[in-house]
């Protein structure tokens, strides 16, 4: 079950578009698993390759921290090179650069 999940949420994130980021509730919720944001997470952290993992941010914009921090750099230039700019604080300004499921309903998957 747990890989059949898996391979659910990653369909899912690969509709989000380049030069956007979603948060880990919205995927959670877009898959009918509003407290499963953790699980999201958790799918990330084996995401195969291929799969744009580095758009997926925190509900306040944030990179969430990864082992020694260079999976924090290698996201966050990722996500410059693809034009999502980032606030003096770190942060992505949600409003501008994140993505809402609801405006482009995902295929049936």
């Amino acid at each position: 079950m747990e890989g059949n999940l898996y391979q659910r949420i990653y369909d899912l994130l690969a509709q989000v578009p380049a030069g956007h980021v979603v948060s880990y509730g919205e995927m959670a919720r877009a898959l009918g698993m509003p407290r499963g944001a953790r699980v999201v997470g958790w799918a990330m952290r084996s995401c195969p390759e291929g799969y744009p993992w580095h758009r997926v941010v925190t509900a306040g914009g944030e990179i969430t921290k990864r082992g020694s921090g260079e999976g924090e750099e290698l996201q966050r230039a990722l996500l410059e090179d693809e034009g999502v700019s980032f606030r003096a604080d770190g942060s992505i300004d949600m409003r501008t650069f994140g993505w809402s499921f609801a405006l482009v309903p995902p295929p049936d998957l």
